[in-house]
């Protein structure tokens, strides 16, 4: 018996490992293709989240403005004969003012909210809409000031 391999035993052994590595990876660069699809969605998700918070956040600045200004109007008949007529309309005209501040810092809040979001799938409100709709809230803000203090003593 010969002791040493001959070539062809001594391609066989190369042979094999070297397919299961090719094999190996292969099915690496599939893993790290999905992988980086797999992060790719995350942050695309992150992104979608973040317009979604951007509107709640939104949302919360005007539910509170609106508030404000009905606690501002009803303050007037619901303290009347109460309180002094001067605390009636300094308290009105607070909580309305406070109403205009909510809808003008909606506004500002939603168009600056940070570093942008990397390609996010949802539309933001477009800013005129934004700037039309509050603008329009502050005016009525502003006429029930006029009325609170114009009211018959």
């Amino acid at each position: 018996m010969n002791a040493r391999p001959t070539a062809e035993s001594a391609a066989r052994t190369v042979v094999k490992p070297a397919a299961k590595l090719a094999a190996s990876a292969e099915k690496l660069e599939t893993s790290s293709e999905r992988i980086e699809d797999s992060a790719d969605r995350r942050t695309e998700l992150a992104a979608d989240r973040t317009i979604l918070a951007a509107e709640r956040t939104y949302a919360a600045w005007v539910r509170t403005g609106l508030l404000a200004l009905a606690s501002g109007i009803g303050a007037q008949k619901l303290l009347e004969g109460i309180v002094p007529n001067w605390l009636i309309s300094a308290n009105g005209s607070l909580l309305i003012l406070f109403s205009a501040f909510c809808f003008g810092a909606a506004v500002w809040r939603n168009l600056n909210p940070g570093p942008p979001p990397p390609r996010p799938d949802v539309p933001s409100i477009q800013p005129w809409l934004l700037i039309s709709v509050n603008g329009f809230l502050a005016l009525v803000s502003l006429a029930a000031l006029v009325g609170v203090w114009l009211r018959p003593a």
